[in-house]
């Protein structure tokens, strides 16, 4: 009994630290197939200033990052690259 007891936690720990590593990598693979290398700068100054806990929190930061690319691009800004 108490072996699958400890077998049941070790498996909620084990699925917990996989999610937590998986919402710290995900970001980061986006960033890396998504934003062109000449805007990852920019990207990861926005990033820093709209995100001040340690967790990244991926929606409000990719909704900040577009709204500052249309303004760019109403500006007359440089153009995306194919």
């Amino acid at each position: 009994m108490t072996y699958t007891a400890f077998a049941i936690v070790a498996a909620v720990v084990g699925l917990v630290v996989i999610c937590e590593l998986l919402a710290a990598v995900i970001p980061v693979i986006v960033v890396i197939a998504f934003v062109p290398p000449e805007e990852r700068h920019t990207l990861a100054d926005l990033l820093a200033a709209t995100d001040s806990s340690r967790r990244l929190r991926l929606w409000p930061a990719l909704r900040a990052a577009v709204a500052a690319r249309r303004v760019s691009r109403r500006r007359g800004g440089p153009a995306r690259q194919p």
